[in-house]
C-alpha cells in the first residue's frame, strides 16, 4: 500500500480561524513548497526542524502575486510524523487563503490527501503500529479527561507493549513445541508440560483481562450509562435538567409526563456520564405508558449505574412491588438510593424514610433537585461510583476484570482479543488432554494471528483502507 507521491491537505478544522495549518509529505514536499515560498533561504537549505518565515506567491502568471505571509516548518525523514520528509504551512486562518495555497501545492506536483492518509503513512513506515495509529483518531474525538488519557496511553504504546509480551511468550511457546516435533523420532521433550500449562493459563487471564476491560472501556469513550429510574411524580426529569444544566426533559405535576427514555451527556470532572431519564414506574392500565415503563427496565439493565428516586414527601403504597421491580433488574449494578424533596420534610419524617429503606444495601443520599441541595454530594457519588469501578471495588460486571494500567475502547480490538481468547482456550485444553504437539502449535500460532491483527503486523488492504477512512482529512 506505501505511495511514493507527495500530499497536501489542510489539517486544522474547517472554517476561520487565527491560523490554519497546512501538511505536505511525500519525497517531493520540501521542492513543491520552495516553488511557492519566498524567503531569505530555500527549504532545500534548511536543516530538519527549522521554521522559516516568509511568504507564499503565485509565480503561475507574468506578476508574481504574493498570497500570503507565512511561518514554514520542515521536517526531514526519517523524523517527521509520517516519516517521510514534512513540510508544515502556518498561514492565516483565511478560507481564501487556505484554498489558495492548498491550488498552489496541487498545481506544482501534489495531490489532495485522502482520509487518514497522513496517520496511514506514520503506521506504512513504521513510526508507529495500527493500535497507536487508531489511537490517534481516538484522541482528536476525545471530550473528557478519561477518553484523553485512554487514548495518549494507548498512542504512547501502552498496549502494544502488553501485546507484544503477550507475542513473545507466546513465540517462545510455540519453538519449544515446533523444535520437539523435529526431534519427534528421537522422543525428546524440550517443553515441560507443567511450565507450558501455568504459561498458557497466564496467557489467558491476561488477554481474558483486556477483553473485558472492553465495557468500561467503551462506556468511559462514550459516557457512563446512568438510568434515572423511580415512580411518577418524583423529581427524575427535574433531576435531570439540573444535571444537564438545561431544561431538557419537561417537568409537570401529572402523573406519567415522561413516556419515552430522554437522554444526554455531561461532562464532570473528566468524566462523561449519560444520563438517561425513564418513564416513572407505577402499575397502570395504560397500554402506551406501560411500553414507556417496560423502556424504564430496558434501561436499568443497559446502566452501569442506577440512579433510584424516592418522594421523600410521599412514600408510594406500592413500594414493595416497585422496590422488586427495580432490585431485580438492577442486580449487580452500581445502585444508588436517592430520596428527594427533603426541603419539604422534618427530621423526624427523613429518619423513617431511612428505616424503612434500611433493609437494601445500597448507598442512600437525600437532595431536593428542585431547592439544588446536596446535588454535588450526588455528583461526588458518581465520581466514587466510576473509580471504585476502575479499581475492582465494584461488583458490577461491567466493570469486572480490568487490565491494569490498559484500558481498551475499541471494537476491532475486542472482536481480536475475543478470537485470541477462544484460541488460547483451545491451546490450555490440549495441554490437559495431551493433544499433539502439531495440533497445539496451529492453535498457538492462531492465537498470534489475533493479536497480531490489533498492532497491525497481520492486515489487508481493506482492513486498513476500512480504518483510516474514519480519519479526518489532514490527518
Amino acid at each position: 500500500m506505501k505511495n511514493t507521491d507527495t500530499i497536501a491537505a489542510i489539517s486544522t478544522p474547517a472554517g476561520v480561524g487565527g491560523i490554519a495549518v497546512i501538511r505536505v509529505s511525500g519525497s517531493e514536499a520540501i521542492n513543491i513548497v520552495d516553488k511557492i515560498f519566498v524567503a531569505k533561504q530555500t527549504l532545500a537549505e534548511t536543516e530538519t526542524h527549522k521554521a522559516v518565515f516568509g511568504q507564499i506567491v503565485n509565480r503561475q502568471s507574468s506578476i508574481v502575486n504574493p498570497i500570503d505571509e507565512v511561518l514554514v516548518t520542515i521536517f526531514r525523514n526519517p523524523h517527521s510524523f509520517t516519516g517521510e520528509d514534512t513540510v508544515e504551512i502556518s498561514a492565516h486562518g483565511s478560507l481564501y487563503i487556505q484554498q489558495e495555497i492548498l491550488k498552489l501545492l496541487l498545481d506544482n506536483g501534489a495531490r489532495l490527501a485522502q482520509a487518514g492518509e497522513f496517520t496511514q503513512r506514520a503506521f506504512l513506515n513504521g513510526k508507529m503500529d495500527l493500535s497507536q495509529a487508531e489511537a490517534v483518531a481516538d484522541l482528536i474525538a476525545s471530550t473528557s479527561a478519561a477518553a484523553h488519557s485512554m487514548a495518549i496511553n494507548q498512542m504512547r504504546g501502552g498496549f502494544s507493549a502488553e501485546l507484544k509480551t503477550l507475542r513473545e511468550q507466546l513465540l517462545e511457546f510455540v519453538s519449544l513445541v515446533e523444535l520437539e516435533l523435529d526431534f519427534s523420532e528421537e522422543d525428546v521433550e524440550f517443553a515441560d508440560r507443567e511450565k507450558l500449562k501455568a504459561l498458557s493459563k497466564n496467557i489467558e487471564t491476561r488477554i481474558a483481562q483486556l477483553a473485558n476491560s472492553f465495557q468500561v472501556g467503551n462506556a468511559l469513550k462514550n459516557g457512563i450509562p446512568v438510568a434515572l429510574v423511580g415512580e411518577t411524580n418524583v423529581g427524575k426529569s427535574t433531576l435531570l435538567n439540573l444535571l444537564l444544566n438545561e431544561e431538557k426533559a419537561i417537568v409537570s405535576d401529572i402523573h406519567g409526563t415522561t413516556r419515552d427514555v430522554i437522554e444526554d451527556t455531561v461532562n464532570i470532572q473528566g468524566i462523561t456520564f449519560r444520563f438517561i431519564d425513564t418513564a416513572g414506574i407505577r402499575k397502570t392500565d395504560d397500554k402506551i405508558e406501560n411500553l414507556g415503563i417496560e423502556r424504564s427496565f430496558q434501561q436499568i439493565e443497559k446502566a452501569a449505574i442506577v440512579l433510584w428516586l424516592v418522594d421523600g414527601t410521599s412514600v408510594s403504597e406500592h413500594i414493595e412491588w416497585l422496590t422488586e421491580k427495580i432490585l431485580k433488574r438492577a442486580e449487580d449494578k452500581k445502585v444508588i438510593l436517592i430520596f428527594n424533596k427533603i426541603d419539604k420534610i422534618s427530621s423526624e419524617e427523613l429518619e423513617i424514610l431511612n428505616e424503612l429503606f434500611a433493609p437494601f444495601d445500597c448507598e442512600k443520599i437525600e437532595i431536593s433537585a428542585k431547592k439544588k441541595v446536596n446535588t454535588e454530594k450526588l455528583q461526588k457519588a458518581l465520581l466514587n461510583a466510576v473509580h471504585a469501578c476502575h479499581c475492582g471495588e465494584s461488583r458490577n460486571p461491567l466493570f469486572n476484570g480490568i487490565a491494569e494500567g490498559v484500558i481498551v475502547s475499541n471494537a476491532r480490538h475486542y472482536e481480536a482479543l475475543k478470537n485470541a481468547l477462544a484460541a488460547i482456550q483451545k491451546v490450555n485444553d490440549g495441554l490437559e488432554n495431551n493433544l499433539s504437539g502439531d495440533l497445539l502449535s496451529q492453535d498457538i500460532r492462531e492465537t498470534m494471528h489475533y493479536l497480531g491483527e490489533i498492532t497491525g503486523e497481520i492486515s489487508t488492504d481493506e482492513v486498513l483502507g476500512n480504518i483510516f477512512a474514519r480519519f479526518c482529512i489532514g490527518k
